[in-house]
């Protein structure tokens, strides 16, 4: 039994839709270190329809370290609203003791003491004793992928997605939708789809944008516990601005909830009791998308990384966030009955890794596909004196670091990282290895260019990339995190317009403004532009943490964060 509102059993009474908890003493047995896999599990489930989801684990196979954010700002009506506490506030929101596993888990305060206390989290090996172990319970548990599964791990790179692929195939993935996917380019993903993944893949908002018709499939129909059941895929709505569109030509995307809608009501005509969303949107954009399309029972909804202990109600529809990087998987019990969903209850599943015990066949399969890289990523370039974590609204440590190298290699004024939130974090006085590096860059754009900029181009890039995180329309938040900067600081009011927010840049250098007029060197990596020239970011870094020898990272104050 577990703790009232605790992550393991987040099965709420809002509604007659949740059923009522059980609870019981989750804090006590985390402050004895007494906890067991049983314990993380949790019971045999209810209902007659199980969901497994898993989402945004950015090719994570091994446990590792992921500090979650310090800043994650709502905009407009959903300031303040879950997903967008952190720390107290969030303790507060779901009745977490500060010290104890869960707060480990899903807050940022004493990261480092908590993880020398609760250990590293995910690997896929737990991930798939974790499965096995609902499926024991539920053999016909679906297991759902939000995607961001192919990329960021040398080993991802390197192989084109395809040990990504064998693994999550060998977890028996019923069906997955995409983001960076794509990055691998059209035909790699079309030979993904057509010969090697086994499960659906599912895009009901991508479209081929010559003919102006779907792209891929929309929609899967299974029958669990005697009922029809419709799992649709939202593939990330944005790709083309967000990532280079030059890698997927042809393709069109977006929100489209007209188009939402419509396969809902489809799959309504075609019998479907329950419709589950299977979505890459964003938070917020699933909780508007919610709020407008009818009929939806469960969103599980990924991209922004967010992990809630309980289902966020937006009226009879159920969002389910499972967070990033394997730490989490989600459990969604449903009593579907032919009227409908009568019941949901919802177990958020911590993966710690000391506790769950690989899955030795799993184990076994990691390796094979690790083993061509093992020397490569395993080799030490240097050590870090500091918490390396990037997570967050603006910059985080292992971003300064980035932005460092790029000042240093590439000879600039300035440097900019794009906001990408994926990437394991570091503890102090740990050993940086290559595959550490690669954890944080690697992708298929990763070249590092040089370039000048004036102090207006500047404002308007800044200006353009808050907008794209801060609007107040969900719709219009196209990006990820705040593009990261070295060599310059900066004020932030998000709830100005657009055009407004950006003020006070300055040249850290020297304490200079940035003038309109005057032009900057640049360095930067990730450019959407095809044909961009320079190194990879890879090798940039490590060139620099070489030279560094041991790296430390003072806290980053260049950054105001206006109160509003």
């Amino acid at each position: 039994m577990i703790a009232r509102r605790h992550f393991l059993q987040a099965s709420l009474a809002t509604s007659a839709l949740i059923g009522a908890s059980g609870f019981g003493n989750w804090s006590r047995l985390a402050a004895q270190q007494t906890l067991s896999q049983d314990d993380l599990i949790g019971p045999d489930g209810s209902g007659n329809v199980t969901l497994i989801h898993i989402t945004d684990i950015h090719a994570q196979t091994q446990p590792i370290w992921f500090r979650e954010p310090e800043i994650n700002l709502g905009v407009g009506d959903v300031a303040g609203l879950p997903p967008h506490l952190t720390g107290d506030a969030f303790r507060k929101a779901f009745g977490i003791e500060k010290g104890s596993a869960m707060d480990y888990a899903l807050t940022y305060d004493d990261f480092v003491a908590l993880a020398k206390t609760y250990g590293k989290m995910g690997g896929l090996d737990r991930i798939s004793t974790v499965v096995k172990a609902i499926r024991a319970d539920r053999p016909d548990a679906l297991l759902l992928d939000g995607g961001d599964t192919w990329q960021g791990s040398l080993p991802a790179l390197r192989s084109n997605g395809a040990d990504m692929v064998k693994l999550f195939n060998a977890l028996k993935t019923d069906a997955m939708t995409a983001h960076w996917e794509f990055t691998l380019g059209l035909d790699r993903v079309n030979e993904i789809i057509e010969g090697e993944f086994a499960g659906a893949f599912l895009g009901a908002n991508i479209f081929d944008a010559t003919w102006d018709e779907p792209a891929y499939e929309p929609m899967t129909m299974v029958e669990r516990g005697g009922q029809q059941i419709a799992i649709i895929g939202q593939a990330f709505p944005y790709l083309p601005i967000a990532n280079p569109s030059w890698l997927f030509p042809d393709l069109s995307f977006g929100v489209r909830q007209e188009r939402m809608a419509a396969v809902v009501q489809e799959a309504r005509d075609a019998g479907a009791a329950a419709v589950v969303v299977l979505s890459h949107n964003g938070f917020d954009v699933d909780r508007q998308m919610a709020a407008n399309v009818p009929g939806i029972d469960v969103i599980l909804t990924g991209h922004t990384h967010d992990a809630i202990p309980e289902p966020v109600m937006v009226g009879q529809t159920a969002l389910i966030a499972s967070g990033s990087h394997g730490k989490f998987v989600s459990r969604v019990d449903l009593d579907v009955q032919s009227d409908g969903v009568k019941a949901i209850n919802h177990r958020l599943i911590p993966i710690f890794s000391d506790v769950i015990t690989p899955d030795a066949e799993m184990t076994a399969m990691v390796d094979e596909t690790r083993a061509p890289y093992a020397d490569e990523m395993a080799e030490v370039v240097g050590r870090t004196s500091s918490l390396l974590y990037r997570r967050g609204n603006f910059n985080g440590t292992w971003d300064d670091l980035i932005c460092n190298a790029l000042i240093s290699q590439r000879e600039a004024d300035i440097a900019l990282s794009p906001g990408f939130r994926w990437g394991a974090s570091l503890l102090p006085d740990q050993d940086i290895t290559r595959e550490d590096i690669f954890n944080v860059t690697a992708m298929s754009y990763p070249n590092a260019y040089r370039t000048e900029m004036s102090g207006e181009q500047l404002h308007l890039i800044m200006e353009d990339v808050a907008d794209n995180l801060f609007n107040p329309d969900p719709y219009y938040q196209q990006g990820g995190d705040m593009v990261r900067v070295g060599g310059m600081g900066y004020r932030i009011d998000v709830s100005q317009p657009q055009g407004s927010r950006i003020t006070d840049m300055t040249l850290l250098r020297d304490g200079t403004p940035i003038e309109p007029d005057k032009t900057y060197n640049v360095a930067g990596w990730a450019s959407v532009n095809e044909g961009t020239e320079g190194p990879p970011i890879w090798e940039v870094v490590e060139a620099h943490i070489r030279e560094q020898g041991d790296v430390s990272i003072d806290p980053n104050a260049s950054v105001d964060v206006a109160a509003g």
